[in-house]
Order: structure tokens, then C-alpha cells, then sequence
């Protein structure tokens, strides 16, 4: 069982930057690949990136490539986020989730474990 807890969400204004954090529970952590993925009320939910067990391969939905950094520390059992140059439409709930697969996922039925969400919004 692997537990997730999201934060760093907040209002911000466009071109501003924010740093999601996903601290996760348990010791396998490490062999998982973890994604983040938003969601707004309505909308289908979205895949924004992924990375490895290792750290060593990422992806990122064409939308923010260039803007969002995904890393992890896996000593710290924490996956980050950094969003630079935030627009408006990256307004959203944003999920991070672990999969017991540990190369690179973008759909979200092959995560097993989700977090609760942090609220990201972006005025223009």
C-alpha cells in the first residue's frame, strides 16, 4: 500500500511559478514510476508527466513541455513538479499517482495509487 499527499497548490498569476511536491508512504516507492495528472470539474482527466523508478527517463504532455519539470527523491520519497511559466489553462486539480510498473505510463489506468489533489489556479 502506498499512501500520497500532494502540496505547494495556490492561486498565482500567469508567468509565475509553483512547486507541487507528492510525499509518498512506504519503503518500494523507489521501484514505482509516478505520474501527475490534472483534472478539472467537468473535464477528463489529463495526463502532464511521468517519471521512472530511477529518475532517469521523464515525459511530459506536449502541452508543458519546456515549462514543467518532473524529479523525485527517492531518499526523501517525494516526487516534485516545477511549473514555470504558468498560463491560465493550466488551471486545475493535479493528482500525482503511483504505478507498480516502473518505466514510464501516460495512461491512467495503470496507476494503482492516487493522491487526494492540490488545487492550481492561475489568473490572467
Amino acid at each position: 500500500q502506498v499512501q500520497l499527499v500532494e502540496s505547494g497548490g495556490g492561486l498565482v498569476q500567469a508567468g509565475d511559478s509553483l512547486r507541487l511536491s507528492c510525499a509518498a508512504s512506504g519503503r518500494t516507492f523507489s521501484s514505482y514510476a509516478v505520474g501527475w495528472f490534472r483534472q478539472a470539474p467537468g473535464k477528463e482527466r489529463e495526463f502532464v508527466a511521468c517519471i521512472s523508478k530511477g529518475g532517469g527517463s521523464t515525459y511530459y504532455v506536449d502541452s508543458v513541455k519546456g515549462r514543467f519539470t518532473i524529479s523525485r527523491d527517492n531518499a526523501k520519497i517525494t516526487v516534485y513538479l516545477q511549473m514555470n511559466s504558468l498560463k491560465p489553462e493550466d488551471t486545475d486539480v493535479y493528482y500525482c499517482a503511483v504505478t507498480q510498473l516502473s518505466w514510464i505510463q501516460t495512461n491512467g489506468a495503470s496507476y494503482d495509487y492516487w493522491g487526494q489533489g492540490t488545487q492550481v489556479t492561475v489568473s490572467s
